[in-house]
């Protein structure tokens, strides 16, 4: 029975996705258009549920370097309106064009000088009338089975939301790199800001002579997966837990201390430069299917990037 109602509102919330979409036309080319040519921020504004979307979107507007702020229209009417600027775009949601709390702002947003930019069920209503531009977020029926709780009319302003913030990125040229920027405290930023020169550890360089009980007692003494075979400025190959494992596997030698360093090593190891963005890193070993790269620099090695540096 649930998953029946599941499916139906799912269904119902496509359906009122393809309707808007399909009301898409030249009023928002020139929406984008004129947002990313102003010099002000765009100005979230809705009531209940609306509020929760406007709220959504201009945390999307301004993550994605659209400069943004979201006010409360009972708020704005007792104070608020004094934070906004003429140069800034003005923009509403509500379904029915009507939400009282939204449309006694219209007297002072029209004296301020601000464009005004409606997200409505219906273009003729007060909103859709007053507005500079309009979007039309009218679907035929709520998923709710009284088709009176907001549900498909939130979700395609989420949407139409989403499609003003990404359409605005291409607008504004916006890069991985600035996403970084606004998001430093996450892990995506982090990667996307940081160089392995940042993160990488101290390589351990194991003589080639060495044999098996040495080389686990050099990985152990360092908390070390993998250690360099050679020097800095030489590096024969590396060696890995996963190499000793492989070859302690397949070896018929009697003892494992007449095993040496040159014989388990991997030769010919990646190496990345010292420069080399984390994120970048981090997309080469899982292209290569590998869980460390060697950094270098000038030719020598100078530390090792892995899998426990990617969760710094």
């Amino acid at each position: 029975m649930f998953l029946k109602i599941a499916n139906e509102v799912i269904e119902n919330e496509i359906q009122g996705i393809r309707e808007v979409q399909a009301n898409l036309d030249d009023e928002f080319e020139k929406l984008i258009t004129f947002i990313a040519q102003s010099s002000g921020r765009v100005v979230m504004c809705g009531m209940g549920k609306s509020g929760h979307i406007a709220k959504k979107i201009f945390a999307t507007l301004v993550s994605t370097g659209t400069p943004s702020m979201f006010m409360h229209p009972a708020e704005a009417f007792h104070g608020d309106l004094g934070m906004i600027k003429s140069e800034d775009v003005f923009f509403t949601i509500s379904n029915s064009g009507e939400t009282p709390e939204v449309t006694q702002l219209l007297p002072f947003i029209k004296a301020n000088g601000n464009t005004l930019v409606a997200m409505t069920g219906d273009k003729n209503s007060t909103l859709g009338l007053a507005s500079d531009y309009h979007i039309s977020i009218g679907v035929s029926k709520e998923a709710c089975l009284l088709n009176l709780a907001p549900t498909t009319s939130t979700t395609v302003s989420l949407v139409i939301g989403d499609a003003i913030a990404i359409s605005l990125m291409t607008a504004k040229n916006f890069k991985a790199e600035n996403f970084a920027q606004y998001h430093p405290g996450g892990s995506l930023g982090r990667k996307l800001l940081l160089t392995v020169k940042d993160v990488c550890r101290n390589p351990i360089f194991a003589n080639e002579s060495m044999n098996l009980i040495e080389v686990l007692q050099l990985m152990a003494e360092h908390l070390a997966g993998l250690v360099v075979v050679g020097s800095e400025n030489n590096c024969l190959g590396i060696i890995t837990d996963g190499d000793i494992r492989k070859f302690l596997m397949n070896t018929e030698h009697q003892s494992i201390r007449d095993i040496k360093a040159h014989e388990l090593m991997t030769k010919k190891p990646y190496a990345i430069p010292i420069g080399t963005k984390c994120a970048f890193a981090d997309l080469e070993m899982e292209r290569l299917g590998i869980n460390s790269l060697l950094v270098e620099s000038n030719n020598n090695i100078v530390g090792v990037y892995d899998n426990l540096n990617r969760n710094k």
